[in-house]
This record gives C-alpha cells, structure tokens and sequence, in this order.
C-alpha cells in the first residue's frame, strides 16, 4: 500500500532539540534520546468513514514528533498502518450495499488527500492489515505452539495470562480493563474464554465475510492487535522509540499489542514509550459515528477552508487535551492565518532567530504547539506595531513556521 506524497521540509539554522514528553506506561514525561535513527508506530485508520478532527488531531501530534526529530538531524522510520479488513468496515459495507474493499479503498484514498492537504508528513511504510495476513499468521501459530495462544470454537484467543507485563502500559484495574474492552472491540463475556480479557487473534472464517488462507489456524481473518504486532516488528523491530495514537487506544489496543510482542520474541519493552492524543468533541459533545456529530476535514475543504487554517485550529490545543470543535475555533485559526500571511508578506521584519529558539523550546516541552503558537503572534505583534529593517526576517519566520508546525505561509 503506498502512503501520500511529502512536503518538503525546509532546512532552519541551528540544531533542535530532545523531546520532553508524556509516557502513559509511567504517567511522567520521558525525554525522547533515539539515536541518529529515530523509530515511531502511529495506529492508522480502519478505513470506512472519512477523516475526523479526531484522526487530524491526532496524526498532526506526531506529525510534530517527526519534524522536531528532523530538525533535530535525526532520520525518523514512521510506520503506520490500515486496518482495511475488520467488523465496523464490513458492517458499514452491509449497511449500504457496497462492496467492502471498494469501500476501503475509497475511504483511504480520501484519508491520503486529507493528509496531503494538511501537510501531515507520510509514513516510509504504510502497510493494510490485508496484505500484512502472510506475517501475521506465523506469529500467531507461534504463539500457539508457545502456549499462549488457544482455541475456542474455532477461534484463536491470546491468553494474557502469558505476559507478565500486562497491564503495564495503561495502568488500569482489571474492573476498568473489562468495562473498555467490551466498550472497545472486545468480547470479555463470550462463554468458554480463559479470561475475559483475553483478546482475539484468529477470527475463524464466519458465513458470508472475507476470509484468507490461515495454515494451521483455518480459513479466517487476523484480529485488530496482532496486525499492528507483525507490522511493527517488522519494520521497527522491538524497543523502538514511540507507540503512538489517541488515548482511546491506551487500552486495549496498546496494551494487547505490548502483551503479543513480549511474549513472541521474550524481549520487553514494545516500545520504549507509548504516548497518546486527547479526543476531541464538537458543541460539548463527544463526536461519534453513532450520534452523527463528526467534522469532516475533506468537508471543511470542499466548503473552502484553508488547510492550514485547520492545521492551525489543531495546534492551538495541546495534543493531550481532550478538547472541543467549535466554529469560534475554526474562525480564530482562520484570522490567525491570515494575520501571520499579512505579516511575512513584507519585504523585512523584526529579528527572528529568538523566534526559532522559542518554537523550539516550546515543541520540545512535551509537544506545546500552543506555546509555540504564542511565540508566532508574539513575532507577528511586533511586525504589525513597529516592523523591522531585518530583510532575512520574514522568511525565517515562513521557513520555521513551515519546518517545525508544517504550516505553509
């Protein structure tokens, strides 16, 4: 599967620097160290529903993470994949007659053009769950012929009493584990099951859906956590830097994952960090599929927003927050846009290079995009009130602007 095209990332002088950064594993900020390779995993979509402020805000998040760690001088391996076989995409399918893989190939081709648009740089693999099937089945086999894995009914359920660990990443009670998994993709009430918790690996072919070749297991289709396993080891290998996605994922998915990885290879941790995005409302309400409440960003494109007006919207929160879409916060990002193109658009300005040091600084204090934010009107008050006789200014201030928010002025 091929990702979408990338901006290019403009070149700023000096040397960025670590991130200080929230680690749900020990709820505290870790300081981000990778090596000259930077290694991230950000959970991608399943693709039957186009993009909401909820996928922007959280693939802007890391996006944040990839460009502080090029500015930085570090090469960043991102990976992330498409869940374009599971029960929501092929339930959608049902309900409205369509074929599933039309579905999700529309779905993540829309989900590509979003992305482009806001300038979200791309994962170097971009990987759909079925064409991962072929790495997936050993892994679960593997997990079988360990122990760890069983049967029931045909299907095959990992048994989370295998890892040690598990319940390390979200920190969570069994109570509030149970009450989410079943909220989350979870069957913790199916009869027969050694724990409620544990979590499908092989869904055993059912009548009238998708199936592949399974070997061993029989015909069937992968489950959710297992899929991000094979990719991320392929590609990342174990203890890389960042799991990334929304705080929804903390657990179970996050959790199983971590759980999976650990037991196949006896290596711990998953990753070395697992940091997550806030949700985002609209009007007070949580947005859902279900109450019809979601903001579309290919619909504020064909209405004739700017991309880096959404952009902006996004960054005036903290990627932590859990915060809400209203049209107030469309509307400041749009004055805010068009006060900082007012502002470039002179042929010199106010000195900037504290302006790059403040952005800076305010990225790598756990990712404060609205700090970093402050930082640009703050440069763009001074323009506007006094100016300035510094000719390289305002291209500096469109180059860091560009670089580290990925915002083009």
């Amino acid at each position: 599967m091929h990702a979408w095209p990338a901006s290019e990332v403009p070149a700023l002088p000096g040397k960025g620097r670590d991130i200080r950064i929230h680690d749900t594993s020990t709820d505290s900020e870790v300081t981000l160290s990778p090596g000259p390779v930077a290694r991230i995993y950000v959970c991608g979509i399943t693709p039957y529903d186009a993009t909401h402020m909820g996928h922007a805000a959280t693939y802007n998040a890391f996006d944040l993470v990839q460009r502080v760690w090029l500015d930085s001088g570090r090469q960043v391996v991102y990976v992330q994949n498409v869940t374009d076989v599971d029960d929501p995409l092929l339930e959608r399918a049902e309900r409205d007659g369509e074929d599933w893989t039309a579905l999700a190939e529309r779905e993540t081709t829309l989900f590509r053009e979003d992305m482009t648009a806001l300038r979200i740089l791309p994962p170097e693999h971009y990987v759909g769950a079925v064409e991962a099937i072929p790495r997936i089945v050993p892994l679960v086999e593997r997990l079988r012929e360990a122990g760890a894995a069983y049967e029931l009914e045909g299907d095959t359920y990992f048994s989370v009493a295998s890892d040690p660990d598990f319940g390390q990443v979200s920190r969570l009670d069994a109570a509030a584990m149970r009450l989410l998994f079943g909220e989350r993709g979870g069957d913790p009430d199916r009869p027969g099951k050694k724990n409620p918790l544990d979590p499908m690996l092989w869904m055993a072919a059912r009548p009238g859906e998708p199936s592949w070749d399974g070997a061993g297991l029989g015909p069937g289709r992968p489950g959710w956590h297992i899929e991000c396993v094979a990719i991320a080891l392929d590609h990342l290998g174990m203890d890389f830097d960042v799991q990334g996605g929304g705080s929804d994922l903390a657990f179970p998915h996050h959790e199983m994952g971590a759980s999976h990885a650990q037991v196949l290879t006896g290596e711990r941790p998953f990753a070395k960090s697992y940091v997550h995005a806030g949700m985002v409302g609209l009007d007070g309400e949580k947005m859902s599929k279900s109450k019809g409440n979601l903001v579309f960003v290919s619909t504020l494109r064909k209405e004739g927003v700017d991309p880096a007006a959404i952009r902006l919207a996004l960054h005036a929160h903290h990627y932590r927050s859990d915060w809400m879409w209203t049209e107030q916060v469309l509307a400041e990002a749009v004055a805010r846009l068009e006060r900082w193109r007012a502002a470039v658009s002179r042929p010199a300005g106010p000195a900037a290079d504290g302006l790059v040091d403040e952005v800076r600084a305010a990225l790598a204090d756990d990712l404060d995009a609205p700090a970093a934010l402050a930082a640009v009107d703050r440069w763009v008050e001074r323009q506007e009130t006094g100016g300035g006789t510094d000719e390289g200014a305002t291209g500096l201030v469109t180059r860091t602007v560009d670089a580290l928010l990925g915002v083009a002025l």
